[in-house]
């Protein structure tokens, strides 16, 4: 396999909801297992999610986990999922369900580059940027 690069999410106690909901915007193989899978079957994390892979057909790739107890976690704060290309009908419907339920934080319009572009932050606290090249 090639070297690449691709989001990991990190989540309190709700990564298997996201993740299902992200399966549900981009399709694919949601692949999850919890950290009772790998050694802790007893303790408070036992259900929660220590790795969850979702690849989509279209290529795209995320992983998360929920963070242990005790660790801190910070949602949303130095991160943004990217997502741009020219196939202006599957764009604009993942951005019809990435906001909903989420807060536009920029209206998904024709930008003054001449893209439609639009920024939200989707239902769990994930910042999404959306782009559709204008083809010339």
């Amino acid at each position: 396999m090639a070297s690449r690069l691709n989001p990991y999410l990190s989540f309190r106690d709700d990564a298997r909801q996201a993740m299902e909901f992200y399966k549900s915007v981009f399709g694919g193989t949601l692949k999850v297992n919890t950290f009772g899978e790998f050694g802790s079957p007893e303790g408070a994390d036992a259900e929660k999610i220590m790795h969850a892979q979702l690849e989509a057909e279209n290529g795209f790739t995320l992983m998360a986990s929920d963070t242990p107890a005790g660790m801190e976690h910070r949602p949303g704060s130095n991160i943004s999922v990217s997502l741009s290309g020219d196939d202006a009908e599957d764009l604009r419907g993942y951005w019809d369900k990435l906001s909903e339920g989420g807060t536009v934080t920029v209206p998904f319009e024709k930008q003054m580059w001449g893209d439609e572009f639009g920024c939200c932050v989707d239902k769990f606290g994930i910042p999404w940027m959306v782009n559709v090249v204008q083809q010339t």
